[in-house]
């Protein structure tokens, strides 16, 4: 190798240079040079020399950096910032518009006609100063803690409401009593971001421009009280009939809890619910007043809940004219919560005085059938100064096309002006047996057996001892209701049982059953069964339950098992805007066979039993095939009768109420004039006058005869009814012969008539193709004597 190609091989790198053709290695048995030794120690000490290289990043890490971060979230803040004082400056107050917004509704039937106009606005501002101090305090104690002490906005708040607007949910509370001015004084009821932001900064001006006193006269003299009472003063004499400086603390607290749900908490409509939630929310006021110390704990504990006076109605709701606005309102209401996730007092804001042309499914003429009904059957045969019982006889009816769910005609009272409450959608009465179908189409539903393991059935045989003990496999439930007049029926089938509305039967069945499942069941068929304990009292329809809510499950049971609610809504129209209500046919609840065979055995009551003579033998019935059911509840506080034809659903509820405050729930007996066979006052049964009301209403506007149309082979519509037997005294069998005919009726006895003795009629032969013979073991435990009433003693117990 020439000194120039070793020149050239250390300075890459020390090696001699290799022969052409080689791979740059030392030739076999070649030595390495001192030259190149020598190179290759200097490169290694440079290579040394040099820093490591570095890794090279991915991607994302070269993406999200530290300072790419935190200048992205600076610059965001920046902008937002930017924004909102660009938003400040442009967004103004406006003129308040709570009095220019203030429209009457407009109400009509369904055929277009007018029924009502409402929109007398009842409003009457007050100076602060004449509100005294400590009622001014209530207002703050329950909705704004903080307000003398902050900038009238509560940011967190209003970023959570942001949020949920943006995701679709319901409001929350946390806005301050100068948002809520601002909402109800300047702005509207409408949940977007844009109202949204601009309730925020004009909330932050109206803080700046105006005292916290004046903010607060503001509130209160702008907020809705219910009743159709616009500000302190008109809700002071709505509620208490004062003036608002002769408020008390006590007054003032409801006052101020009235504000978070107006209808809910109003104590003359309350449910139970409600008024629990009204008296918490009074409790709650109050006890933030003594932390906030504007009220003395010793004071406090001696407070007592101050019950308002009944509400005056407005004029021009008289008749039946209240009660339709009334719940064409809520149900209005119910949608633009649902639509808009307003809260139930921006919804009531929204509806009240706004203008809306609110078409209802009333039909006028039903309308007209129903009131005269109620008249003809019941308020025309009572009389007050004659008997004082008279006075405390309520009725309530709705009826329900169960095809499209409307709510056709609706009974509310006898005048909105005389009784506030609306009898056809309270719910503080129990609706006794009429809850019977419920524990029957739970049963069917579910493939339910008996103790014994056998399928219930129209057929299956129970024992109808009266005070029976309830067992679930084997071990007595404490539980043993007797039947009407403490009859004792036997062993009877189901389907006589219904026709006869024997409590023993059903109580054992709803523990064949599971009594949750029937809870289930009757939640499915439109029963609000929120709070409500799935125990063996219940199958005597100990609950609480509405007209309303009886002719919904009523309906989905002849809709063939399809989800009824009863609507009486049709359109609501607001200038261009339309409101879509909730269609009221929903799915399928129950099985189409399980629905029929309700419907199917539920024809007995009507044909055989405890409604044949005002129903079945009714003069104006024209061949109509009719289901139903009565029901009696305990000491006569109330009486029904919840009946349907294919095309038409009605259900008719009598309440005993003291005419008298606080109108607790009384007995009825001998309301009207009745008697008992022994001379005594007589019992109002539900095959009495709520049958009598319902036949004269729907016989006299059903135009021609009706079938029903029945996926069954089962109860009284597709078999005759066969009763075993009916006796005075505790029956131990009840094997019939199989081969007798079939009878054309039952033999269970009428209502109103005493029971035969030891009378039998023979089953269907156990070849009949439409449904399979009766089994003939009771189902259940021993015979026993009343456990509610060893001593015989109550001759009157709930049942029909």
């Amino acid at each position: 190798m020439g000194r120039a190609e070793e020149r050239r091989a250390r300075q890459r790198g020390g090696r001699r240079a290799a022969p052409k053709g080689s791979s740059g290695t030392p030739a076999e048995g070649a030595t390495p040079s001192v030259g190149a030794e020598g190179g290759g120690r200097a490169a290694a000490r440079r290579a040394a020399r040099k820093p490591p290289k570095k890794a090279r990043k991915s991607g994302i890490r070269r993406l999200f950096t530290w300072k790419k971060i935190l200048g992205t979230f600076f610059t965001v803040c920046l902008l937002g910032i930017g924004a909102f004082i660009v938003l400040y400056m442009m967004v103004q107050v406006p003129q308040g518009n709570a009095d220019a917004q203030r429209q009457s509704n407009v109400y009509m039937y369904s055929d277009g006609s007018i029924l009502a106009r409402d929109g007398k606005i009842n409003r009457e501002k007050v100076d602060l100063s004449k509100v005294p101090k400590d009622v001014q305090r209530c207002f703050v104690a329950a909705e704004n803690k903080t307000f003398y002490t902050d900038s009238g906005v509560d940011l967190r708040g209003t970023a959570r409401g942001l949020y949920n607007t943006l995701m679709g949910r319901g409001t929350q509370g946390g806005s301050t009593i100068t948002q809520q001015y601002v909402k109800n004084y300047y702005l509207d009821q409408n949940q977007t971001i844009t109202r949204k932001l601009k309730e925020l900064v004009i909330s932050l001006k109206v803080d700046q421009k105006y005292s916290k006193d004046e903010i607060l006269a503001g509130y209160i003299n702008t907020s809705y009280y219910g009743r159709g009472a616009y500000g302190i003063q008109a809700a002071a004499q709505a509620y208490y009939r004062v003036n608002a400086d002769r408020l008390t603390v006590e007054q003032g607290a409801y006052l101020a809890a009235l504000l978070q749900a107006p209808s809910q908490y109003d104590w003359a409509v309350a449910t139970d619910t409600g008024k629990k939630l009204a008296q918490a929310r009074w409790n709650y006021v109050l006890d933030n007043m003594v932390k906030q110390k504007w009220l003395d704990a010793g004071k406090r504990q001696a407070m007592k809940f101050p019950i308002p006076k009944e509400p005056r109605p407005t004029p021009g709701q008289e008749g039946q004219k209240g009660y339709l606005i009334a719940l064409a309102n809520q149900q209005l209401e119910q949608q633009l919560m649902k639509d808009q996730n307003l809260t139930p007092s921006e919804a009531e804001r929204a509806v009240d005085d706004q203008g809306w042309t609110i078409t209802l499914n009333i039909d006028k003429k039903k309308e007209a059938a129903l009131e005269k009904a109620v008249k003809t059957q019941l308020t025309s045969k009572l009389d007050p100064k004659k008997r004082k019982v008279d006075a405390n006889v309520q009725a309530g009816a709705v009826s329900v096309d169960p095809k499209t769910g409307k709510i056709v005609a609706l009974y509310g009272g006898v005048d909105y002006f005389k009784h506030y409450v609306n009898n056809a959608t309270r719910r503080d009465y129990q609706p006794a047996s009429t809850f019977k179908p419920v524990i029957l189409a739970a049963a069917l539903n579910s493939n339910a057996e008996t103790q014994d393991g056998k399928p219930i059935t129209a057929n299956t045989i129970y024992d109808g001892t009266s005070g029976r003990d309830v067992v679930d496999h084997g071990t007595k439930v404490g539980f043993g209701p007797p039947n009407e007049n403490n009859q004792n029926f036997g062993n009877i089938t189901v389907q006589t049982a219904m026709n006869n509305s024997v409590n023993s039967v059903f109580a054992q069945m709803g523990i064949d059953v599971g009594m949750d499942k029937v809870m289930q069941t009757a939640n499915k068929l439109g029963m609000d069964t929120k709070g409500m304990q799935a125990v063996p009292a219940q199958t005597l329809g100990s609950m609480g339950a509405s007209p309303l809510e009886m002719a919904g499950i009523y309906a989905t049971l002849d809709n063939h098992g399809k989800k009824v609610t009863p609507t009486l809504v049709a359109k609501a129209e607001q200038g261009n805007r339309t409101v879509e209500m909730s269609n009221p046919i929903g799915d399928q609840v129950i099985t189409r066979e399980a629905a029929d065979t309700v419907t199917s055995v539920l024809t007995g009551v009507v044909d055989d039993g405890t409604a044949k003579d005002s129903v079945a033998s009714n003069a104006l019935r024209d061949g109509q095939q009719v289901a139903g059911k009565t029901g009696t509840s305990d000491n006569n506080k109330s009486a029904w009768f919840t009946g349907y034809t294919p095309s038409l659903v009605t259900s008719v509820g009598l309440f005993g109420e003291d005419a008298k405050p606080p109108h607790a729930q009384v007995p009825m007996y001998g309301a009207g004039g009745l008697t008992s066979p022994n001379g005594g006052v007589g019992r109002v049964n539900g095959g009495g006058y709520p049958a009598q009301i319902w036949a004269a209403y729907t016989f006299g506007v059903m135009d021609s005869t009706s079938k029903f149309d029945l996926n069954t082979t089962q109860g009284a519509a597709v078999q005759p009814t066969w009763t075993p037997s009916v006796s005075q005294s505790p029956s131990k069998s009840a094997s019939p012969p199989a081969s007798s005919p079939p009878p054309s009726k039952s033999a269970s006895p009428p209502a109103s008539s005493p029971p035969p003795s030891n009378s039998k009629t023979s089953p269907p032969p156990s070849s009949s193709k439409t449904s399979p013979p009766p089994t003939n073991t009771p189902t259940g435990g021993a015979i026993t004597n009343n456990p509610l009433d060893p001593n015989g003693k109550n001759k009157k117990p709930g049942g029909q």
